[in-house]
């Protein structure tokens, strides 16, 4: 058994991050990341230095990408135990301990034990679905994952803004039928939405991702930018999806 092994419990699972030789541990058991969380990591305007903050970090995929990007301190925060250990793993997999650190902590009352106006840049793949929509899962990790049980996107949107910095950013990813609830929100709590870019898994397809970055305290000055379309008509990845699954961009154009 290899060292990366030995740090591998029951039902986990290494997988390839394809970028600088990063691995994370997943499991079928709980919610693994998807592309939004990739895409997300990739969209957010990065600074060179200073303090980086994941919110709903589940496990870790986010700070290990944006270790790629920025020498900033990352921190990730999740509130459910089991996913911090697994990203606490994969940190340390990878070599990365002094730069990311995982805390297991509530969003709506980190501030507490943080400070206010600390970082520089706060990312956060929120639950997508209010409390009461959908089918609940029997199994309440994943369920926690897909749902706002434990913060709604009102909730999100005040802790980033007590957490980032004035003139700091906050990018988010979420669904497009929720962007009117997302702006009055990241409004209401003095985060001005400044990109926005839609999307799409096939060109001729309705968005069905959005990535949003607000600026703490600025002025109304949004921009739309062009949509990202994920698949090619025969179902193969776009270029400019594939150079980021491959590694070849650290960032979206």
């Amino acid at each position: 058994m290899n060292a990366a092994e030995e740090l591998l419990m029951p039902g986990e699972r290494l997988d390839d991050l394809k970028t600088r030789g990063l691995k994370i541990i997943q499991s079928g058991e709980v919610f693994s990341f998807s592309l939004d969380a990739v895409l997300l990591a990739r969209f957010c305007s990065v600074p060179p230095r200073g303090e980086v903050l994941d919110l709903c970090s589940g496990g870790g995929v986010i700070p290990l990408l944006l270790s790629t990007r920025t020498d900033a301190r990352i921190t990730g925060v999740e509130i459910q135990p089991r996913l911090v250990d697994m990203a606490a793993r994969s940190v340390a997999l990878n070599g990365l301990a002094a730069r990311i650190r995982m805390v297991q902590a509530d969003l709506k009352t980190y501030h507490e034990q943080a400070g206010c106006g600390v970082y520089d840049l706060v990312t956060v793949n929120p639950p997508y679905l209010p409390a009461d929509s959908g089918d609940l899962k029997a199994n309440p990790q994943i369920a926690a994952a897909r749902h706002e049980i434990y913060a709604t996107l009102a909730d999100v949107a005040k802790a980033c803004a007590r957490l980032v910095k004035s003139g700091g950013k906050v990018a988010m990813v979420h669904r497009p039928s929720r962007l009117a609830d997302i702006l009055t929100e990241l409004r209401a709590a003095r985060l001005e939405p400044k990109r926005i870019r839609f999307v799409h898994p096939y060109a001729d397809r309705e968005a069905n991702i959005v990535l949003i970055e607000a600026l703490k305290d600025g002025k109304p000055d949004l921009r739309l930018l062009p949509p990202l379309v994920v698949h090619e008509p025969d179902g193969s990845y776009t270029g400019e999806v594939l150079d980021i699954f491959e590694g070849r961009s650290l960032s979206l154009k």
